[in-house]
């Protein structure tokens, strides 16, 4: 079918994220003390919102994270979004093509509402989204996999969650989008399919997403 609104992800389908917010994330936890991997990092935290860092840490090693942590993650994000953030090859014209044929679309995530405009801006995509279709877990108060910011992005944009779809590429995404009872189309780009269960479809290149959310030709 057809579908009323597309939620997009933001890190890793929007902006080619990723792989720069994971090798900090990985460097900074090592110099801190608590060894990570590039690999850990995505495995542990790909698509989570930050407290999972700051709970996962503890529960592993019975410490918590400094104070300034989170600012300091922040910071050297930003810094690297600002130098190097690019978008997701091919995101532009799918975009271009929902608006052209009348279809809605908003952002969200598990970050923070500054963090995705630093990175859209530093990406170019920032005339793409209006302010109102912009939607952090911030928005709800707990991020993903709860289905509830899927929930309050598709409430705010008033369509029913049925017709909606989103589009994800971690695990905790899926989720919740599974328990927000919509569809979702995993982008593999990062993760594989069997890395993602219980996605409605799969694609690895953003060519491949106008025939899957079916645009009219």
């Amino acid at each position: 079918m057809g579908y009323d609104l597309v939620i997009f992800d933001n890190d890793g389908v929007l902006v080619d994220s990723e792989p720069l917010a994971n090798s900090i994330l990985a460097g900074y936890l090592s110099e801190i003390g608590h060894p990570t991997s590039y690999e850990d990092s995505l495995r542990d935290y790909m698509g989570a919102a930050v407290h999972r860092v700051h709970d996962l840490v503890l529960e592993r090693s019975g410490k918590r994270l400094p104070d300034e942590f989170d600012e300091t993650l922040h910071s050297r994000t930003f810094a690297a979004f600002e130098r190097e953030l690019r978008p997701v090859p091919g995101v532009e014209e799918v975009l271009g093509a929902l608006t052209a044929h009348g279809i809605g679309y908003c952002v969200t995530s598990s970050w923070s509402p500054e963090r995705i405009r630093v990175g859209h801006r530093a990406a170019g995509l920032d005339g793409w989204f209006e302010e109102e279709w912009i939607f952090s877990s911030e928005d709800v108060g707990q991020g993903k996999p709860a289905p509830d910011l899927f929930l309050h992005a598709a409430r705010a944009m008033g369509v029913e969650p049925a017709r909606c779809v989103v589009v994800e590429d971690s695990p905790p995404g899926i989720k919740a989008a599974v328990a927000a009872g919509m569809d979702v189309l995993a982008f593999t780009a990062m993760l594989p399919a069997d890395r993602l269960p219980g996605a409605t479809a799969y694609f690895g290149d953003m060519k491949q997403l106008p025939g899957l959310l079916q645009l009219p030709v």
